[in-house]
């Protein structure tokens, strides 16, 4: 079945139809990972987006019950040069056209991705549009053009009510922005008592679950849109540990008075190199995000940069020069990409075990 995508500024695709026959509107971006599709389309940070994979095939190895990042992807629509019908691996379960249609995610396949990508690249992130290839260009794009996009991502993707996820050790509470599922794997791995609380969740409500540290999670939009996070942060500070993932980055960052800015493509993908500026050690990481910490910024606050992208010399770590409190831009937990920054976890609670030592 022909299907079309429409970007606002006029360009049409068209190609087959996967997955759901919906139509969608969402932000357009793309990620390079050559693997991974499955954490990506889970990925509750791409909650309102339209995901292009630059890689030409996706889906040879099909889906699995073990890869998933949430449960309810929050994702708008996926774009690929070519879908893969017959995945061959020992844990495949379903094809992700089976998976599309289950979840009621829509799609688009065999269009030009090399050329989508390069126009996001010249043009920055665009709104786009996949709809049926009946539907007339010249009525859709005056909707898409005035279409505003929601800025409520983490209201829809966050948690509505706390739950626990034992263990014998410290006690982490963990902010939901957006969590991927790999943050609650690697905790779990380090037996941590790990308490799972809404976005909105108060500092007092967290400070009377006796945290021995907090995590705030990744997460999708801007994060100008969930001050009060950002407010809890600030009334946090100096109390108990603080680790913040990507989106809880950016939060930590205004809550020290930085500021944040848009970026014109962002970084998403699997292997995406940063220094380490204490080691000069350099980490490939996951990455998925919007947004980054302005750096002419950060004068006058308490941070400093630990962390900065290879590639293009943006933030990608921050840390406070006199309380126990850091973040970073990417993704620890990988899920999926390189685990070389999985150690992040080990040295938050490395953290929390130090701060707890100074108490007594």
């Amino acid at each position: 079945m022909k299907r079309q995508l429409i970007l606002e500024d006029g360009t049409v695709f068209v190609g087959e139809g996967i997955g759901s026959d919906t139509e969608k509107i969402g932000e357009v971006v793309f990620n390079t990972s050559m693997t991974g599709y499955q954490e990506i389309l889970s990925d509750p940070s791409y909650c309102g987006q339209i995901v292009t994979f630059t890689y030409p095939l996706i889906g040879n190895y099909g889906m699995n019950r073990d890869d998933f990042e949430s449960i309810n992807p929050a994702i708008s629509g996926l774009i690929v040069k070519e879908a893969a019908n017959f995945p061959s691996n020992w844990r495949n379960e379903l094809a992700i056209d089976e998976y599309l249609k289950q979840k009621n995610i829509t799609g688009i396949a065999k269009i030009d991705t090399r050329k989508l990508t390069r126009i996001i690249r010249k043009y920055g992130t665009l709104k786009g549009i996949i709809c049926s290839i009946d539907t007339k260009v010249e009525e859709v794009l005056p909707r898409l053009q005035a279409t505003k996009l929601r800025n409520d991502q983490v209201k829809q993707v966050s948690t509505k009510t706390p739950y626990p996820s034992p263990g014998r050790g410290y006690r982490v509470v963990l902010v939901d922005f957006g969590m991927k599922h790999g943050i609650l794997r690697e905790l779990n791995k380090r037996n941590c008592d790990v308490i799972v609380v809404p976005y909105h969740t108060s500092a007092g409500e967290i400070l009377n679950l006796s945290p021995d540290g907090v995590i705030f999670s990744n997460g999708p939009g801007n994060p100008e849109d969930v001050q009060e996070a950002a407010s809890v942060i600030n009334s946090l500070l100096g109390k108990v540990p603080l680790f913040g993932i990507s989106l809880g980055h950016q939060l930590l960052a205004l809550a020290c008075g930085a500021k944040i800015k848009k970026m014109k493509i962002g970084h998403r993908g699997a292997s995406y190199p940063v220094k380490d500026l204490q080691t000069g050690k350099i980490l490939f990481t996951s990455q998925n995000h919007g947004y980054t910490v302005d750096e002419n910024s950060l004068a006058g606050t308490e941070l400093e940069v630990s962390y900065l992208a290879v590639n293009d010399g943006s933030i990608e770590g921050l840390k406070h020069k006199n309380i126990a409190a850091f973040g970073v831009q990417f993704n620890p937990e990988s899920s999926p990409g390189s685990e070389d920054a999985n150690k992040l976890f080990d040295q938050f609670l490395q953290m929390v075990k130090s701060e707890k030592q100074e108490v007594l």
